[in-house]
């Protein structure tokens, strides 16, 4: 049964409803791998894959965090009429809090918005993490990073800001392809998040990047018992793991 639609959003600019989704144990063996972002990355580059996004683009609002999940996406353009005129009117046009009813627990808000107004707030943020979502992918800005942060909610952004999207910016799809920093993003990818930074693998290679990321992962285990062991140089650089 499908879930009712909050309104925020016209039905039209709702591309799908629901998500294909990936197995658990898919879920679960990626969130299992050591170095995660590092370690996808490289499996990507094995099979000549771009989705690879460093933290120095998108910050994380809490460094200490993992975040493994599916995108749910929402997409903000720039509204032509003034703010002053906008507010005015009391027509709010963001309609994210779509994308948080359609979300499944565990799902990744991911947002292609502007830079230096908010795409989310604090309350947009509460009413996510009570959805269950695990955190939020931001091409553009956030404000009131202290209620993110007190839910253990985790934000990848451009930075944070005081000013408001209400009048500003106008949700015009919900699960649909997104552009993050470059990278093309659909509804039901993967998203992977680390303090290194995000990685969106396509949902049709997830089994692959997987299956290359393992074997990179166990690899490196090697690499490390190796280097505690005391291994000369020599051997080391001599020695294929990956």
């Amino acid at each position: 049964m499908h879930k009712k639609l909050t309104g925020r959003v016209p039905a039209e600019a709702i591309r799908t409803l629901t998500l294909q989704r990936l197995p658990p144990d898919v879920l679960q063996r990626f969130a299992a791998l050591d170095d995660l972002t590092g370690t996808v990355s490289d499996a990507m580059d094995n099979l000549g894959l771009f989705g690879a996004i460093p933290a120095s683009v998108l910050t994380p609002t809490l460094p200490g965090k993992r975040m493994v999940g599916q995108a749910v996406t929402v997409r903000n353009v720039e509204r032509t009429e003034s703010p002053t005129r906008n507010a005015a009117s009391g027509l709010g046009k963001m309609g994210e809090h779509e994308a948080y009813n359609l979300a499944e627990p565990g799902d990744v808000v991911v947002i292609e918005g502007l830079s230096g107004v908010s795409n989310m707030g604090g309350q947009s943020a509460s009413v996510a993490h009570r959805a269950g979502c695990a955190g939020a992918v931001i091409e553009g800005s956030f404000r009131d990073p202290q209620a993110s942060r007190e839910r253990g909610f985790p934000i990848w952004s451009r930075g944070v800001t005081p000013i408001t999207g209400k009048w500003r910016l106008e949700t015009v799809e919900i699960n649909g392809c997104v552009r993050i920093a470059g990278v093309a993003v659909n509804a039901g990818d993967l998203v992977l998040a680390d303090e290194a930074g995000v990685v969106f693998v396509p949902f049709a290679h997830a089994h692959a990047v997987l299956d290359h990321a393992e074997k990179i992962d166990q690899g490196d285990s090697r690499q490390k018992a190796d280097i505690a062991a005391g291994i000369d140089l020599a051997t080391l650089a001599a020695t294929k793991y990956k």
